[in-house]
């Protein structure tokens, strides 16, 4: 096969546009209802709500407006309303999942609290809940668990939702990643006390941003809706007996989740038939997909993931912005792939860097399936039986381009140059 650079860039994952959201958009405009109220904002968290099977949703700014309310939301119902200035998980620890995006545990932080770090398991890359259990015996006060479903795949929710319950525990579910992914037949954002999802722009429902608070108790969607627009009071004037913020949806932005919505299952369909493409095309390389637990869940394909085999890993090294790598017959790594990728005009990127190897929570505590992770080296006693999974995965995998309009021709090509990486 010929190699030939594609003329318009194909990217990780990008908005799918449909001219239904224009529609509303417009509508919007037409009827002047520019801000944070009006029919768009009412009938997305109708649809949501509708969609997910929860009582109601509240459209907030972004995912990670919908997850600072959330977190506090579960601060205050443990330990009860803060002093003005000060976060209602101030002074307190909280697990939470290892690999992800920031802004899954950055909310902790934004409440004074300090997040644990939980390592990964292989089955499906989410918390392990065998590390949970470990880390409430190292930490038994703790009463607050953060989980995210990597890259729209959901995690063993039974498992850790009994070990959250036997030490009293709430969930913070984010299910930014897999709005549409079930566990069980039912979908992601129903289990946890309090869940959110994400609508920017390389999600598989995109208003270009936003998010949305889902719940089954109608004070606490009554509550974020109050202190998404700035906590004001029953009153003629503006008056404040608690900390508000400017997180509402604007009323353009909820048209275009509301003209999205419809296509949701369709976009699903995309990315799974993108994923099987994939692992069909690597059957034969010393490579693996990022897995699921088919038995019990069905992920919504956000993005497809590449894992190397060990023994087909070349030397790479990380710092903290560079990479080199020694290229090797028969061998490969993900910076090698993903500079391959991006010679042709495909968009790829490493694994989520888990959270307790970034410098800003290096200090933060970390429990593995066999204790805590930190601090395992010893000079003198060759350690064994510790592994550090989430780190693992980081360092041999890499994220596909996974964007729905990609055609199978074009995926034909970005298999046939990751196949290229391996001779």
């Amino acid at each position: 096969m010929e190699i030939k650079r594609f003329e318009k860039k194909i990217y990780l994952s990008s908005p799918t546009m449909h001219g239904d959201e224009l529609k509303y958009m417009q509508e919007a405009y037409e009827t002047n209802w520019m801000s944070t109220v009006g029919a768009n904002i009412n009938e997305t968290e109708r649809l949501v709500a509708e969609k997910i099977g929860c009582k109601d949703a509240v459209a907030l700014s972004c995912g990670t407006a919908a997850l600072h309310l959330a977190i506090k939301l579960a601060g205050e119902r443990l330990y009860g309303q803060p002093k003005v200035g000060h976060g209602s998980l101030e002074g307190r620890k909280v697990f939470c999942s290892d690999m992800t995006f920031d802004a899954t545990v950055n909310p902790v932080a934004y409440e004074g609290g300090e997040a644990v770090y939980i390592d990964t398991e292989r089955d499906t890359w989410n918390m392990d809940p065998v590390a949970l259990a470990k880390a409430f015996e190292i930490y038994p006060e703790v009463k607050l668990v953060v989980i995210a479903h990597l890259y729209g795949t959901p995690g063993k929710v039974d498992e850790i939702r009994k070990i959250c319950d036997e030490h009293g525990a709430l969930i913070v579910e984010d299910a930014a990643e897999s709005f549409g992914a079930t566990y069980k037949g039912q979908q992601t954002g129903l289990f946890g006390d309090y869940s959110v999802i994400s609508f920017n722009g390389n999600k598989i429902i995109t208003g270009s941003s936003g998010g949305m608070f889902l719940t089954n108790n109608v004070d606490d969607a009554h509550k974020v809706r109050k202190w998404s627009t700035q906590s004001r009071e029953d009153a003629a004037w503006y008056q404040h007996e608690e900390l508000g913020f400017n997180y509402r949806m604007s009323n353009v932005i909820a048209g275009v989740v509301r003209g999205q919505m419809p296509y949701l299952e369709e976009h699903i369909a995309q990315k799974k038939a993108i994923y099987e493409r994939y692992k069909e095309g690597f059957k034969d390389l010393p490579v693996t997909m990022n897995p699921y637990d088919a038995e019990n869940s069905e992920p919504n394909f956000w993005l497809s993931c590449l894992l190397i085999n060990e023994d087909a890993m070349c030397k790479q090294v990380r710092g903290e912005k560079d990479v080199l790598y020694i290229s090797e017959p028969g061998k490969s790594c993900p910076t090698e792939i993903l500079e391959a990728i991006a010679a042709i005009n495909a968009e790829g990127r490493p694994i989520w860097k888990p959270m307790h190897m970034q410098p800003i929570y290096r200090m933060n505590g970390f429990v593995t399936a066999t204790g805590n992770g930190r601090a395992r080296s010893n000079a003198y006693i060759k350690e064994t039986g510790f592994e550090d999974v989430g780190s693992d995965i980081f360092s041999r995998g890499l994220c596909l381009p996974s964007d729905n309009k990609m055609t199978p021709e074009q995926q034909d090509v970005i298999i046939e140059v990751v196949k290229r990486c391996f001779k």
